[in-house]
Parts: C-alpha cells; sequence; structure tokens
C-alpha cells in the first residue's frame, strides 16, 4: 500500500483537513513519485519502519497500556515518506526531519519506536542513537518509553540490552541514550540517528548544530525533530519553522530536508471544530476530542489560558501570557531593499539602555504612502559572548546579518549611534526630520546629534506620553502597514514586551517578568512614534499626503 498517495487522494477530495504546508509537501511528494530523478520511491523501503513499528512495539501507558501501537494514515503516510526515496545505492534522501503536530497525538510513542527501529531495524554498524533536549529529563521522556517497548517484546528485549545509562545492541555494538545540553559528550558524537522531542523548549541551537554536525560520518544519517509550537521567539524552533516554509516555497534548495507543519492557517480558526484537524491529525484515534471541546471552551472562558490553547493544541506561534501583541501581529516578512528609500523624509527613536546593554535606534520612513522601518543596535564587543549566553539569542548570527554592530570595549560608544543617523544621511539622503529619546543618560550623545544637524525631541517614558501613540503602532503593526524587514530582533523585543495600564487605561512598555527579556527595540520604535504623532499632519504632507 502506498500511504502517500491514498492521504494525498482524501486531502484533495476534501475527507481529512490538513494545513497549507502539509498539503504542500505532500503536493511535492506526489510529484517526486511520478517524477523519479536522482532518487526513486522503494515501497519495500519505505514499508520496513511501519512494519516494525506495528510488529515489535507495544504502549506503556494509559487505556493503550500493553497493546501493539497502530499507526495512523497520516504517520504512516511520514514514515513511506522518510524511508522510502532512496538513490541506486538505496540509500535515502532526506536526513532531516521536523514534524510540527499539536499535543497529545502520539509524539513520543512515535519517536521512541522510531528510534528504536534505527537501533535495530535498520541494519546499521555501530549506530549510535540519541535523545537530545535542553534538560535530561526531558530527554529521558521518549528513551524510557522505547525502553518499555523493549521489554515487551520477546524479540527487542532478546538483541537489546539496557545498561546503566543507555540501551545496547550486541550484535551491530550500536546503542541509544538520552542526552542534554550541558553533556559533555555531546561534541564526541557519531550520530546514526538524532531525535529532539520538543524542539520549542530549546533556547539555543547547539543543541541542533552540534547533533547535525556529529552526523558528517554516516552514509544516511537522520535527524528528527517532532515539536509543538511554542511561546519562546526567535529561538532554533522558530528558525527551523521559518526554514521549513523556505524550503517549502522554493526559497531554499534543500533536498534533504522533510517538513510537516500541522497547525491552523489562521488564528481565528479555533473556534471553528472542522478546522482543528489541521493541527491535530490524530484527534479522534490518538487524541480525545471530548478533551480538545473542553480546552477550547476553557479558552473562551479565560484569555489567560488562550495563548496555552493557541500554541499547545492548535500550534500557532503565541508570545505568551500577558504579551503586547500575538505573534500573529507582530510576524511580517516582507522585505525591502534600502536603496528603495534613498532621497527619503524620516523620523528616529532612540533607546540608549544602559552603557553596557543592548541599544537601538529606529528610523521611520514614510515613502508611496507605506511605511518603512530601520533598525540598529548594539551591544559592547567585550560582553558579546556574556550576553549571547544570558540572552539565549544568536547575537553573533544577528551580527553577521548586519541587524546588530558591536562597540569596541566593554561599554556602548554613544558615537556609533551618531554615525548610523549620519551614514543614513550621507550615504542614502536619508533625512530624519525629528528624533526621539529618553533624556536619562544622553546628555552627551544629544550635544552630539545637534552639533551633526539633528533635531531632537525628549520622550517621557510614561502612560500618558507613550499610551496613544503604542496603540497607533499596535494598530499598524495588526495590519502590517509596517515593512520592518523581518528584522528578527525586533520581532524578539516585540514579542517580550508587556504592557502596564494605569487607572485611565493608559498604557506603557513593560519587560515580563525575566529580566533578560530584552525591549529596546520596541521602545525605540515607540519613541519614534511618539514623535510621528506629534508631528503627524506636517509628515505627511511632507511625504505626499493622506
Amino acid at each position: 500500500m502506498n500511504y502517500i498517495l491514498e492521504y494525498y487522494n482524501l486531502i484533495q477530495n476534501s475527507k481529512i483537513k490538513v494545513s497549507k504546508k502539509v498539503k504542500k509537501q505532500f503536493e511535492k511528494l506526489v510529484f517526486d513519485l511520478e517524477n523519479p530523478g536522482k532518487y526513486h520511491f522503494d515501497l519495500d523501503k519505505a514499508n520496513r519502519p511501519i512494519e516494525f513499528v506495528e510488529r515489535f512495539c507495544k504502549h506503556s501507558k494509559g487505556k493503550w497500556a500493553g497493546k501493539p501501537v497502530v499507526l495512523d494514515l497520516w504517520q504512516k503516510a511520514i514514515l513511506q515518506s522518510i524511508f522510502g526515496f532512496v538513490n541506486d545505492n538505496g540509500d535515502r534522501k532526506y536526513r532531516e526531519l521536523l514534524i510540527v503536530v499539536a499535543r497529545k497525538n502520539g509524539k513520543s510513542t512515535l519517536l521512541s519506536a522510531i528510534a528504536l527501529y534505527m537501533l535495530f531495524g535498520d541494519r546499521e554498524g555501530g549506530a549510535q542513537i540519541c535523545c537530545v533536549a535542553s534538560k535530561k529529563e526531558q530527554a529521558k521522556i521518549v528513551f524510557n518509553e522505547a525502553k518499555n517497548m523493549v521489554v515487551q517484546s520477546p524479540l527487542l528485549s532478546k538483541h537489546i540490552k539496557k545498561r546503566k545509562s543507555d540501551l545496547y545492541v550486541p550484535l551491530t555494538f550500536s546503542t541509544f541514550e538520552p542526552l542534554a545540553s550541558d553533556s559533555n559528550t555531546l561534541d564526541g558524537l557519531n550520530m546514526h540517528c538524532g531525535i529532539i522531542d520538543e524542539l520549542h523548549s530549546i533556547k539555543d541551537r547547539n543543541i541542533y548544530d552540534v547533533s547535525k554536525q556529529s552526523m558528517s560520518a554516516r552514509t544516511q544519517p537522520l535527524l528528527f525533530m517532532i515539536t509543538t509550537a511554542g511561546f519562546v521567539r526567535e529561538c532554533i524552533y522558530d528558525a527551523m519553522y521559518e526554514y521549513a516554509d523556505d524550503v517549502l516555497n522554493g526559497i531554499i534548495n534543500d533536498e534533504r530536508f522533510l517538513s510537516f507543519i500541522y497547525e491552523l492557517d489562521s488564528r481565528s480558526e479555533w473556534t471553528i471544530p472542522e478546522c482543528w484537524e489541521k493541527a491535530n491529525p490524530g484527534l479522534g484515534t490518538i487524541k480525545s476530542l471530548e478533551f480538545l471541546n473542553e480546552n477550547v471552551q476553557r479558552g473562551k472562558d479565560d484569555s489567560k489560558f488562550l495563548p496555552t490553547l493557541l500554541t499547545k493544541d492548535f500550534n500557532i506561534r503565541e508570545t505568551g501570557v500577558g504579551s503586547w501583541l500575538s505573534f500573529e501581529s507582530i510576524n511580517n516578512t516582507e522585505t525591502f531593499d534600502i536603496e528603495d528609500l534613498r532621497k527619503s523624509y524620516a523620523i528616529g527613536g532612540v533607546d540608549l539602555s544602559s552603557v553596557g546593554d543592548l541599544t537601538c535606534a529606529s528610523v521611520l520612513v514614510r515613502k508611496n504612502k507605506k511605511y518603512y522601518l530601520l533598525q540598529k543596535y548594539w551591544i559592547p564587543s567585550e560582553k558579546a559572548e556574556k550576553k549571547e549566553t544570558e540572552d539565549k539569542v544568536p547575537y553573533s548570527i544577528w551580527k553577521e546579518k548586519g541587524y546588530i554592530d558591536y562597540s569596541i570595549g566593554n561599554k556602548i560608544d554613544y558615537t556609533d549611534v551618531t554615525n548610523w543617523f549620519k551614514e543614513l544621511r550621507d550615504k542614502y539622503e536619508i533625512y530624519v526630520l525629528w528624533t526621539g529619546y529618553d533624556k536619562w543618560n544622553a546628555q552627551y550623545w544629544t550635544e552630539e546629534m545637534k552639533n551633526n544637524g539633528f533635531q531632537l525631541e525628549e520622550v517621557i517614558q510614561g502612560a500618558r506620553t507613550m499610551s496613544a501613540p503604542m496603540k497607533l503602532l499596535a494598530s499598524d503593526l495588526e495590519s502590517k502597514i509596517i515593512n520592518y524587514n523581518n528584522n528578527p530582533i525586533l520581532k524578539w523585543c516585540l514579542t517580550n514586551t508587556q504592557i502596564e495600564v494605569d487607572k485611565n487605561e493608559n498604557i506603557r512598555p513593560v519587560k515580563g517578568t525575566n529580566s533578560k527579556q530584552r525591549i529596546d527595540g520596541t521602545v525605540s520604535l515607540i519613541d519614534a512614534y511618539v514623535v510621528f504623532q506629534n508631528h503627524y499632519e506636517d509628515y505627511i504632507n511632507l511625504t505626499g499626503g493622506k
């Protein structure tokens, strides 16, 4: 049975609902089935892991404990996709897999069974299988379930032995072990299969990078990632999600990468029961419909629970409880070339922060009745590595891409900020008419800016001043009026931003409970919006009218 075609036909005939991304992935797979090139589809190889799982693996928890694992059609179609496409030598095409699926759809059970197949059924000599996670407890979830499957199978328990910290196959010298990110053995791995469960919980990309690099000596390795969405933005999860999207859309050519992203296509679909299976392919067979109904009702009744529902049951990327804006409101992947803004009038905003912390400058340009945002960030060069570890964001990668600069030394040189404004003016003829700033710690810098011909306006950092501009900014972000060039640091800052409300329902930006959640990019943009409102009529008239 070709489960890929069976599943695809049901999608095409509207018998089942899937996300747009899943549909597009299966369209590509069916095209490859019908148009074999370097890789062809081998039905026998495609079915081996399915037969292995259903023949040798049993559940160990809940109402299914002791019963054989019976895979759903969507799971069989995915497994055939991973293992069925091979070259003339029989080596697999796909080496990396991302599955995003809502909670309680059998993620850990599937991972455990596949780990055992890669350990014993894939016939790889000296196979090293690792389940890696931020913490050992998380990594052991899949490992312990696999161990329980071995105990329940006479054949597997005959050939797979439990040692102190791993499962071992003496016949092939193969091992399976759980590892945490702080393990001393990560750098010495030679993995045949790496498993990352709940990718969303990993705040930096080291685990992913080390796992991928450890597979370079293997002929047909597999890095297997299954996860729900999460609340941590601009981390490895977002990076992999966007990479998968680019591969699907042909922006990136990576024939070794495969993704199945089960999600709602729109945030509004969470109240439409007919759409729920888009994020829950196991709904009714693996996941309880009654359980999901109860969660949805609670989400309607309890606004604080709603972000968790949207993220964990429907894979909508959210910003967390208490956040100012939803991720759907914030997210905008549009880009532009700075050359398109040449000979423009602009409005600026600056958040200098402390001399040893993150500083941001924003320049808002209205051109052809659209808004374009330029931003630059700075951190001290001597503190960059430490801050990358503390903040758990890739400052070094952002520096390579030009979003952030390192000020030489252990503190920020505010002249770097001035020089950026001068560069926009002198190189690109982008003339910043007014720049909003917080006067705290800014006396020297303001004099320098004024001496270079820039007009500055103090922005009081209180709710009375910032509330109306913030509400306008929120509206403009939600309507996608602002093109911020898909700047990942601003996206991160916006997702970290919460609000404080006074007795008159005026709002101001604040950090969440985590002091490492930077909001400097948000504050800089709000400062620009305060000035924008102060000079609204003049600026609109200068830039082409309403």
